[in-house]
């Protein structure tokens, strides 16, 4: 959803009133923090695709995972202009490898497992993106101010993205005749797990 939405000579907001050199120096502190978790996070997605393409043969998780790669590179694309070098999460080099590894892993063990990771990621993004809308309505109820609106409409279209991506490995999954075992149940918890521990760090550091 968001390809052509957004260009790179567009700026997505607008210049600080007090010259500030920071893109996100008229938002709230709160939203930057979150920017920062989205970009951290849209990070970690792209190297996720990236380690499923690196280790699965299968012809059809590649074509899974190359349309999804794309459009998570856009939005990274889309959110990195919008926090200084100085405001992103210091951790950058360690999601990268941990996103990498949450593609990687089960692209080894096959389809099912592959599915069930973007699922289960993408479940929380969803949920992850859904709270920030909320608190940009929450802060702006008339929606009056521009650079809230405007992030408000990027983070609504990555959500929808976001969404296409959760349904369609849940439909892919569930073609699958073969019940989830244990260890994927195990797997895809600690998934989750992981990402809400992620989003927390990443809010700090």
């Amino acid at each position: 959803m968001i390809r052509g939405l957004y260009h790179p000579s567009v700026r997505l907001l607008p210049p600080a009133a007090n010259g500030s050199t920071d893109p996100a120096a008229h938002l709230p502190a709160s939203l930057i923090a979150d920017l920062r978790t989205d970009h951290a996070g849209e990070t970690g997605a792209v190297m996720i695709y990236r380690g499923i393409l690196a280790t699965t043969r299968d012809p059809a998780v590649r074509h899974f995972a190359s349309g999804h790669l794309a459009t998570e590179a856009e939005h990274l694309a889309a959110i990195e202009p919008l926090l200084a070098p100085r405001q992103r999460s210091r951790l950058l080099p360690i999601w990268r490898v941990a996103g990498w590894l949450t593609g990687a892993l089960p692209a080894l063990v096959g389809p099912r497992a592959v599915y069930a990771t973007i699922q289960a990621v993408e479940t929380f993004v969803d949920e992850h993106y859904s709270e920030q809308i909320v608190s940009i309505d929450a802060l702006d109820p008339d929606r009056a101010r521009p650079p809230l609106q405007a992030l408000r409409t990027l983070l609504v279209s990555c959500r929808a993205d976001e969404i296409e991506h959760r349904d369609e490995a849940g439909s892919l999954l569930s073609k699958g005749a073969a019940p989830s075992s244990a260890v994927l149940r195990l797997w895809v918890w600690s998934v989750d797990v992981g990402s809400r521990l992620a989003v927390g760090i990443c809010r700090r550091i």
